[in-house]
């Protein structure tokens, strides 16, 4: 069954759709590091995404009844706790810490990362083909990323930028196991049902720590911060992991995971326009140089082979 599904996946190689519903996804994930980095000043990071996880709960109230309707097997249950396990669980507890010690637009550009890290791990867990671009184009990346922390000194945007880009690193490893559980768990549940199950972890998950924060740490519940964590909870949360399950439904992992290069993209010119941030030289050049390794591994080996030659 799973090999007639990627079959059927490969054939349908332009899905319009599912490319548009991708690129969405993307615009709204990338201002999520923007919506976290401007409430940071008033709420702490655990209480931000339980807010997060709280209104996107509340959103999915209505649909309670009709989830009623699936059937879960052992394995489905499974792969279920995998998926929240790696997010929103573990990805958030990383991305909210990076996010106090690294610029939004770093921690965008460690987000290319992911798709590597994912089409690698559908390689050994789907058994999706691992070509030698794709492992040559990870070195690259790799090395770009390291380098980007490593050239980058603390600012006020950033007070400890090789932390924070570290714990961003680990976040999209946790992305990238979450989105190899989502392809199997997509084949029998809709995005709608995925997104909510994600959404009720993640408030019973983070209600611990947000209690904690709440009761030791002094917060300002602004209008401004309030309004970030609801955009946070219906937009990003609801809209764009909707649209990003939808979309897994309809192509392949390791195709669906390259749309996460756009991410880092959208999430610097956002970072400037909202939040004042830029990159100095040398990280611009690191950061052309993790996009390269992520292109490679969209270029054909032949035309690899005369780059290098």
């Amino acid at each position: 069954m799973l090999i007639t599904k990627n079959k059927f996946i490969r054939k349908k190689s332009f899905d319009i759709v599912a490319i548009g519903a991708l690129i969405i996804a993307m615009i709204v994930w990338a201002s999520s590091f923007i919506a976290i980095k401007a409430t940071l000043p008033s709420i702490e990071p655990m209480s931000i995404i339980f807010g997060r996880m709280f209104v996107a709960s509340l959103c999915f109230v209505y649909f309670i009844k009709s989830f009623k309707k699936f059937n879960f097997t052992k394995k489905d249950v499974k792969f279920i706790m995998l998926m929240v396990l790696f997010e929103p669980c573990l990805y958030f507890i990383f991305e909210a810490q990076a996010i106090l010690y690294t610029t939004a637009g770093q921690a965008g550009m460690m987000t290319s990362m992911m798709p590597l890290i994912t089409a690698i791990g559908a390689g050994i867990f789907l058994k999706e083909f691992i070509s030698k671009k794709l492992i040559l184009g990870s070195v690259i990346a790799m090395a770009g990323a390291l380098w980007l922390s490593l050239s980058s000194i603390g600012t006020e945007y950033a007070t400890n930028p090789i932390l924070g880009n570290s714990l961003e690193f680990m976040a999209m490893v946790c992305g990238a196991g979450y989105a190899i559980t989502i392809r199997y768990l997509s084949k029998k549940f809709s995005a709608l049902f995925l997104t909510a199950i994600q959404s009720f972890a993640g408030f019973f998950f983070f209600m611990p720590f947000a209690i904690w924060e709440y009761n030791t740490v002094m917060m300002n519940f602004n209008l401004n911060a309030i309004l970030w964590v609801v955009y946070l909870g219906v937009v990003v949360t609801l809209g764009g992991y909707g649209l990003f399950n939808f979309s897994l439904g309809r192509m392949e992992v390791s195709k669906a995971g390259m749309f996460i290069n756009l991410i880092p993209i959208f999430t610097i010119v956002l970072a400037f326009l909202v939040l004042g941030e830029t990159l100095a030289y040398i990280q611009m050049v690191a950061s052309v140089v993790i996009l390269f390794g992520v292109l490679i591994t969209q270029i054909p080996m032949s035309k690899i082979k005369l780059i290098f030659s």
